[in-house]
């Protein structure tokens, strides 16, 4: 088995390990129906549609009041 040459400093090794933990962010894309910003490929959780089709019927917004 290859054994390194040299030992390798803290700094470098930390670069290296550092790119496997990237942030990034979801790409998002436009509602056809409703204009809002909603994850590609899945139904728009605030009007219902998916590509141009009532899918499943839009969760109603819930009141302040409803709940006592």
């Amino acid at each position: 088995m290859a054994n390194p040459k040299k030992k390798h400093t803290p700094m470098r090794r930390n670069m290296r390990r550092s790119q496997n933990f990237k942030i990034t962010a979801n790409s998002l894309s436009g509602c056809k129906q409703c204009g809002r910003d909603i994850l590609p490929h899945r139904v728009c959780p605030y009007c219902g549609f998916y590509r141009g089709e009532l899918v499943v019927a839009p969760k109603a917004a819930k009141k302040k009041d409803e709940g006592k």
